[in-house]
């Protein structure tokens, strides 16, 4: 995934669950999403009803290339 389209799904302000990165337009928090997939939930199954409804799995791969780029700064 492309660098800017990963900032264009996700963004970091203090006035939004208190700085955490969030996917943007929702007050879904990347860790949120990383704490799923963790538990074994596939992408497909985190955009259900059940999980967030509003993602998209394009989302959910942006919060994974955020964290795999968080993690090698």
């Amino acid at each position: 995934m492309a660098q800017q389209m990963i900032f264009d799904r996700i963004a970091v302000s203090r006035d939004i669950m208190h700085g955490k990165p969030c996917i943007k337009g929702t007050r879904v928090a990347v860790v949120q999403v990383l704490d799923l997939l963790a538990a074994g939930k596939t992408p497909a199954e985190i955009i259900t009803l059940d999980y967030y409804p509003d993602l998209t799995e394009a989302d959910v791969r942006a919060c994974i290339a955020y964290a795999s780029q968080m993690i090698q700064e």
